[in-house]
């Protein structure tokens, strides 16, 4: 909750609303809703206007009070002076901003949303499995930094449409994430993050949704797999990809060495 008197706690409580934001509006259920959102967002914009134009106003009123790291008066009011500068012209660059998703919130609101006449259904797809040594580094950081972080740095194996393509030649689909002995599930937006603590894996993956044509679309297309361990990520497929994807042999693309060779020896049931 803001406190309306502590700047430094209310910027951070900002901080963390605007990154929940930016991963709540990459799926939306009820497209309606965009226009409650808009407008919440038009109102923050202004406020975020003013408090640029208070950070130079400090700025400004205490320039004959600062230094710079080495004790110069000198360049420290002049360093005080360019940053209220800059403050300013951001609040200036706001301020149209605020007039350009203003006049967008007035269209967006003329706008009448049907509901979308075909029946979609819903699949998981898998992105990547990591496990042993190669699962060390998403698990150490969903320890440390929490979920959104580590799905985050799974989706980097995210191509799109590659990624799809590959699973569904694969088979690696399924109706629901997450259905192993000991998983543990986070879901956020499109993705999903599966971690088994005790078999040192993690999984991601992401909601495939296509549009049925046929009533029972979803009964001709046959079995899905049952899925392997999954876990929830918050993370866009046009996040920045790796330099080299990870190697596998006889395996799809996105599934590590270490898992194929489990499975082609039966001691790892997907």
């Amino acid at each position: 909750m803001p406190t309306y008197e502590n700047p430094v706690t209310d910027a951070a409580e900002a901080y963390e609303a605007l990154r929940g934001l930016a991963h709540a509006t990459r799926s939306w259920e009820e497209p309606a809703d965009t226009y409650r959102v808009i407008s919440e967002v038009v109102a923050g914009i202004r406020c975020l206007g003013q408090v640029l134009d208070q950070l130079a106003g400090v700025h400004l009123r205490h320039q004959d009070g600062v230094s710079t790291d080495d004790g110069d008066r000198m360049a420290g009011a002049v360093a005080a002076l360019s940053a209220a500068d800059g403050f300013h012209q951001a609040a200036v660059l706001l301020d149209r901003a605020h007039d350009q998703l203003s006049a967008a919130f007035v269209q967006s609101g003329k706008i009448v949303w049907y509901p979308q006449p075909a029946a979609e259904v819903e699949r998981w797809v898998s992105v990547v499995f990591l496990q042993g040594d190669e699962a060390d580094r998403p698990l150490r950081i969903l320890g440390e930094l929490g979920h959104v972080d580590a799905v985050d740095y799974l989706a980097q194996w995210d191509y799109g449409d590659e990624t799809t393509d590959a699973a569904m030649e694969n088979g690696h689909v399924y109706d629901e994430p997450g259905e192993g002995t000991n998983d543990r599930v986070m879901r956020s937006g499109d993705y999903a993050l599966v971690v088994n603590a005790q078999l040192g894996y993690v999984s991601l993956l992401r909601r495939h949704t296509t549009i049925s044509t046929e009533p029972d679309e979803a009964e001709a297309a046959g079995p899905v797999q049952g899925g392997p361990e999954l876990l929830v990520s918050y993370s866009s497929p046009n996040a920045p990809k790796p330099a080299v994807a990870p190697q596998q042999a006889q395996g799809s693309w996105f599934e590590p060495t270490g898992i194929t060779t489990l499975k082609q020896s039966g001691r790892l049931s997907l």
